[in-house]
């Protein structure tokens, strides 16, 4: 459970920090006067783009635990269609200094009035590949750094990720997510975070399938 606790305000931090890094700053435009006598604050962590792929745009950022890599991704199709709610978010996110790598956490954008059903879990299929994720709020996260990981690779290898959640009021609602870029774009915060990937990933159920038919 400690673990699972310190993901999930890790992963919390870092989406407020990836919507930061994609909007403008809105006190840019606005002057304040100079204040000579007072000492110069201290400049705001910098985000990085690393890269666009497709729908999947990787960053880089420093917060106070150290340096922060993610991916996010938005549906390419979202329902019900009238359902009113912010942008749903992908994400997948290292923090090198913590030692956590690849947290996956899926971002519903419900109204803060109507989070995520209590005691719901969120469906993720990827392929034929499925995945049951516990809520918090508005978000849906793996219970595992090891479900973390399987799910990433089953992502990096696969056409479209279909999310299923509940909200408390309202209707269920299914966002697709094209995989197409989700690969690349991975690869750049592997880099960027000094994440090593490990290639010899469990063969797929059709070569598992090929394997037993020799036998």
């Amino acid at each position: 459970m400690t673990t699972i606790r310190r993901c999930l305000i890790s992963a919390l931090a870092l989406s407020a920090a990836a919507l930061a890094a994609m909007a403008p700053t809105q006190a840019a435009g606005q002057k304040k006067p100079a204040a000579a006598a007072s000492p110069p604050k201290p400049a705001a962590p910098v985000t990085q783009t690393l890269g666009k792929v497709d729908a999947w745009t990787a960053y880089a950022s420093q917060d106070s635990t150290g340096r922060v890599c993610y991916v996010v991704g938005q549906p390419r199709k979202s329902e019900p269609a009238g359902f009113a709610r912010k942008a749903p978010q992908a994400m997948v996110t290292h923090r090198p200094v913590e030692k956590i790598a690849n947290v996956v956490s899926f971002v519903e954008g419900y109204p803060l009035n109507y989070p995520l059903k209590e005691g719901s879990e969120v469906g993720l299929d990827v392929g034929g590949s499925k995945f049951e994720l516990f809520t918090k709020d508005d978000s849906a996260w793996a219970r595992t750094a090891e479900l973390d990981k399987s799910i990433v690779a089953t992502l990096a290898k696969g056409k479209q990720a279909v999310v299923k959640g509940l909200p408390q009021k309202g209707l269920a609602t299914t966002d697709v997510y094209a995989l197409a870029g989700f690969a690349k774009a991975l690869a750049l915060i592997d880099k960027a975070c000094g994440v090593k990937r490990d290639d010899s990933a469990a063969p797929s159920p059709r070569a598992r399938k090929r394997a037993a038919g020799r036998h």
